[in-house]
């Protein structure tokens, strides 16, 4: 068989709706400046889509650096990985502000946060060491798993009760490979917005004698008391033997990090393939983002922004009789019933008559019958685009429950 052909007959549970989707639902291009209002077709709409939490992206200060930066170094100083030719002062410099915000001894930086978490996972772990995880860990670690030649064991979402049982198979299994346990959960899982036991799994450390990975893309820089992450708010950052976040989320930027004991950090150092055989960052992406860390750990109005705006939108949400979930960090989640033609009209609706721009989640990611949308407050939004929110799917969902959504065909858009 052709390979092509094969791929032209099954385009894949999503590309399968791309000939009415593209453009519009998926691969949608949002216009002007990054904030809690831009345009989509030309029409300003609220924004509730951007991971730009603490309002990073636009900041005069960032992009005072940003620019400076590019000005000075160009997008490509430095040249090469930084093994052989791409180290620098700044990347160093970067690496250290990170250990001491979030109080770890060492820190590597990586170029992206998906490929850097699966890249740590294969240095990590050899075919006699056993993986356990949580079963709604993000994709990029799912994937670093596929990775793995070993054995590995699921715990079904944030149950302790399995994660035990499966720590106590994964002891079993390692003590016949000969090799070590691994646990990887998240600070806060990104699509329903709850965090992850981490006080309860740490617990579990003494007995089982596992190392605890953590991916705190959502939790860093807007979690804890000072935003060093989810860790610092449930008390146990001492706990977690290797810290991981992204830029991308509450620093609006590019690239990400690990951190832990040191003698580990300096293994991945030199054992992790996607860093050894890839481009360092570039300098202004570095500048950029110690700027955006200082200004993280220097203006906590922030932060105290983002919490204000995730509870005036949560608690009205709850009060419209919502269902957000159990969520316990700023992403929100909201449930409805419905599938893929009333999601469809509904989206369309939100967007074209009601100027509102969020994404909408449906099967096959999760199952037939439900619709979820994903809402990412941030500091830059207003009380009034909040308002306007509210409004808009509380007419949205009496819409949807009187069946005006229940459409077969959803014209192209």
């Amino acid at each position: 068989m052709d390979i092509f052909e094969k791929l032209r007959r099954d385009r894949g549970p999503i590309g399968e709706h791309a000939a009415r989707a593209h453009g519009y639902f998926s691969f949608p291009k949002l216009e002007g400046e990054i904030g809690a209002r831009m345009k989509f077709r030309g029409k300003e709409k609220i924004v509730w889509s951007l991971n730009n939490y603490l309002g990073l992206a636009n900041h005069p200060q960032v992009r005072e650096a940003d620019a400076a930066a590019a000005k000075e170094f160009g997008l490509a100083s430095p040249m090469g990985a930084r093994m052989m030719s791409g180290n620098t002062t700044y990347h160093e410099h970067l690496e250290n502000e990170l250990s001491a915000f979030i109080k770890k001894d060492a820190t590597i930086l990586l170029n992206y946060g998906y490929q850097g978490i699966l890249s740590a996972i294969d240095a990590l772990c050899n075919r006699r060491d056993i993986i356990i995880y949580d079963a709604e860990c993000h994709a990029c670690i799912i994937d670093g798993l596929r990775l793995h030649p070993g054995y590995r064991y699921v715990f079904k979402h944030n149950d302790i009760a399995d994660c035990e049982k499966q720590l106590r198979r994964a002891r079993e299994m390692a003590q016949k490979t000969g090799g070590g346990l691994l646990l990887i959960t998240e600070g806060v899982f990104g699509m329903a917005g709850d965090q992850g036991k981490l006080k309860e799994i740490a617990a579990l450390k003494p007995q089982y004698e596992f190392r605890l990975l953590v991916d705190d893309a959502h939790g860093f820089g807007t979690m804890g008391k000072t935003g060093a992450g989810t860790g610092e708010e449930q008390g146990i950052q001492d706990q977690i033997d290797l810290y991981f976040s992204t830029f991308a989320k509450s620093m609006a930027s590019i690239g990400a990090f690990m951190s832990g004991e040191k003698e580990i950090i300096n293994f991945l150092r030199y054992n992790m393939r996607s860093q050894i055989f890839a481009k360092s960052l570039p300098l202004p992406i570095v500048i950029g983002n110690i700027k955006r860390l200082e200004l993280l750990r220097t203006q906590p109005v922030l932060k105290e922004k983002l919490w204000e705006n995730v509870a005036r939108l949560q608690h009205g949400l709850i009060e419209r009789g919502f269902d957000v979930g159990s969520t316990n960090s700023p992403v929100t989640p909201i449930y409805l019933k419905g599938d893929i033609p009333e999601a469809t009209a509904m989206c369309l609706d939100l967007r074209e008559y009601y100027n509102i721009f969020c994404s909408i989640v449906v099967y096959p990611v999760i199952p037939r019958g439900q619709i979820i949308y994903r809402l990412i407050p941030t500091a830059a939004h207003t009380y009034d685009d909040i308002t306007i929110t509210l409004n808009a799917f509380s007419d949205a969902k009496q819409k949807l429950d009187s069946m005006k959504y229940n459409v077969a065909e959803i014209p192209l858009v």
